[in-house]
């Protein structure tokens, strides 16, 4: 028995930055998961994979990343893209220079 696909966004790394990046419906890749595609058909989540890993020169390590709907947007569902999202664990710099939660 299969198991039911569940809502995902596709997310990589941004090739010359490294930030973590989602790709929006519009086909810009966004640094904000609120901002990402959010995406509930799997043959459609397939096919914009394939988009994404087909931009070699824009970004590396395409995958889907399972995502909820929340008030604001996709969010994380698990630990993982949590931390993604939120930039890296050093708040000297990244997406958590601007945190309200920077000690």
């Amino acid at each position: 028995m299969s198991r039911r696909f569940t809502p995902k966004v596709v997310t990589a790394n941004d090739l010359i930055e490294g930030d973590v990046v989602y790709l929006s419906s519009n086909d810009v890749w966004v640094r904000e998961l609120h901002r990402a595609e959010l995406i509930d058909d799997e043959a459609h989540a397939d096919l914009r994979l394939l988009h994404a890993q087909g931009q070699p020169g824009i970004v590396v390590g395409a995958y889907l990343a399972d995502a909820k709907a929340g008030p604001n947007g996709p969010e994380p569902v698990h630990f993982r893209e949590t931390f993604r999202a939120t930039g890296p664990s050093n708040y000297a710099h990244g997406k958590q220079e601007v945190s309200p939660h920077r000690a």
